[in-house]
């Protein structure tokens, strides 16, 4: 199986799981750092996730993957965590939920017209394709979401 297509495995087995308990899933993504295989999936919930709801869903989850095995070829851990203060955005509910809210975007390669790749803005409006966000300057950015790289919340420390 590829990257996508195991992502893809492990979100429709852990789906059901998490909307059981009334969570949300964030994300589920296979990364190898190192030597080592990763399978990550994000969840959350109002108030926030808690270590017990994530050891549930692990629980849960686990058998369901065990059958995949052959599958997936390579052995890797599973975690499952919150998704924490700095998430990326990256689907259109995280979009969505955070419409009017500053974030940050970085990208692959920088826009016409930009001499940088890093961007700090409002999130005016989102689509299928891009995004639009109202910088300083006051500049209405539309951005191609094919070109970014990571997008999340901006956090002023």
């Amino acid at each position: 199986m590829t990257k996508k297509e195991i992502e893809e495995t492990c979100e429709q087995l852990v789906l059901p799981i998490i909307e059981q308990f009334g969570y949300e899933l964030v994300d589920v993504e296979y990364v190898k750092e190192g030597p080592t295989y990763y399978l990550r999936v994000y969840a959350d919930k109002q108030g926030g996730i808690t270590i017990d709801d994530c050891v549930e869903i692990s629980q849960l989850l686990s058998p369901k993957l065990d059958k995949y095995d052959k599958e997936f070829k390579d052995a890797y851990i599973l975690e499952v965590s919150s998704p924490g203060l700095l998430r990326p955005l990256k689907k259109d509910k995280d979009f969505e939920r955070n419409i009017g809210k500053v974030i940050e975007i970085k990208l692959f390669k920088a826009v016409e017209g930009a001499k940088n790749k890093e961007f700090t803005g409002k999130l005016a409006s989102y689509d299928a394709d891009s995004i639009t966000i109202i910088t300083d300057d006051n500049e209405e950015l539309v951005i191609m979401r094919s070109n970014i790289s990571l997008a999340r919340l901006y956090i002023e420390f």
